[in-house]
């Protein structure tokens, strides 16, 4: 194998060793340094199948000093492999700014594919799986979460979110809120572990059944898409006019486009840069 000055992306089990591919396990073991996000936790998976590097430690909000070491040891010609806790490096993690780096530096990148608990869970989820889309962690800002919900809500496609068992139930509250509690959805837990779960039902009764139902382990949240009604049936020039008749009525741009975009279901920011080439 030849690995000198190459990044590898490698992912890493999400809860099950045993999901671990042997082309992973040789790209450690062939590795100069592997770059872990929290070496404690990366170190338990080495020392599980006998693997013995020198470990650099690469996590928010750090990255760029953290690259600024990792690049210069790959341009001296070693290799380094990137992993994450859990999963696919770079995906809700720090180390897309490490391959964007070494793209801008001429470094070759090369993946090795593994688990995802996003991809795990919309296959088990019982929900639509032709169009979805990775929300990853929502905002802990209560305005730009709000923000946030508010120009997803009438997307027809799948959603997936993660959430850590603390902020669970405030999560479906407001998902409650902004998606309305009739809107179905299956919380994925413990994913490959020994706890796996998947909890089914509509967003309402998943609320009510956390009340009574203390959360525990790492979920991924699995929302079915807005179904599609006649406001959502029009065009995306339709929309931005709509926008630009509410900025006639004295909405600022940005407020216009929001209400355009709730109202309709195209993304704001579509429907911003129409209005704003029309200008």
């Amino acid at each position: 194998m030849n690995d000198t000055g190459k990044l590898y992306v490698v992912g890493t089990p999400i809860g099950n060793l045993s999901d671990f591919s042997p082309r992973g396990i040789e790209t450690l073991e062939n590795a100069d340094y592997i770059a872990a996000e929290d070496t404690r936790v990366s170190l338990r998976l080495l020392t599980h199948f006998e693997i013995r590097k020198p470990m650099l430690s690469y996590y928010k909000p750090h990255e760029a000093e953290k690259s600024a070491k990792i690049l210069e040891l790959l341009a001296e010609g070693n290799s380094v492999a990137l992993v994450s806790d859990a999963g696919m490096p770079c995906i809700s993690d720090p180390g897309v700014y490490l391959v964007q780096k070494c793209y801008e530096a001429g470094i070759p990148v090369e993946v090795i594919p593994s688990c995802n608990a996003a991809i795990a869970a919309v296959a088990i989820s019982g929900i639509d799986t032709m169009r979805f889309a990775f929300e990853g962690f929502l905002p802990v800002n209560k305005k730009e979460r709000s923000e946030r919900l508010s120009e997803i809500c009438t997307m027809p496609h799948t959603l997936i979110f993660y959430e850590a068992p603390h902020k669970l139930c405030r999560t479906l509250e407001d998902m409650c809120g902004a998606f309305g509690g009739d809107r179905y959805c299956a919380l994925c837990r413990e994913l490959t572990k020994i706890h796996e779960e998947v909890i089914r039902g509509t967003l309402s009764e998943l609320c009510a059944y956390y009340k009574t139902t203390e959360p525990r382990g790492e979920y991924v949240i699995v929302v079915e898409g807005a179904k599609q009604t006649e406001k959502q049936q029009l065009t995306l020039e339709q929309a931005a006019e709509l926008a630009r008749q509410l900025m006639l009525g004295g909405e600022k741009m940005s407020d216009a486009c929001k209400k355009a975009a709730k109202e309709t279901g195209f993304p704001k920011q579509e429907i911003y840069k129409l209005v704003l080439d029309g200008e």
